[in-house]
């Protein structure tokens, strides 16, 4: 069973920057699809970054393309997501997510089985 947990949210000025970890547990399959996503209030959930330990390659939302980073550390089993040039628009809570996955494609629009309870952001 995948647990998630993440950490690094808080309160920021607009061109700031926030790094949020996720810290994973339980991950014994082979590769995994890592996401991050956000929901602000009154909006839908909106996909912002994924991972995919297969290949290491990213993708992105087209509204944080450039100013988010997500990364993986294997040794620390932790993924995260590196916030710059923040916006108030990116005031959200932020989740991470994972699923195991063996080929086809990593992306914020496929399902992920596990999920993180959230850590906020806000920006200023």
């Amino acid at each position: 069973h995948v647990q998630l947990v993440e950490s690094g949210g808080g309160s920021v000025q607009a061109g700031g920057s926030l790094r949020l970890s996720c810290v994973v547990s339980g991950n014994t399959y082979r590769n995994y699809c890592y996401g991050w996503f956000r929901q602000a209030p009154g909006k839908e959930r909106e996909g912002v970054a994924t991972f995919y330990t297969q290949n290491a390659i990213t993708s992105y939302g087209d509204s944080v393309r450039g100013r988010f980073t997500i990364s993986w550390d294997n040794a620390r089993n932790t993924l995260y997501l590196q916030m710059n040039s923040l916006k108030p628009e990116d005031t959200a809570i932020y989740y991470c997510a994972a699923d195991p996955r063996s080929g086809g494609y990593c992306a914020t629009w496929t399902n992920f089985g596990y999920w993180g309870q959230g850590t906020q952001v806000t920006v200023s």
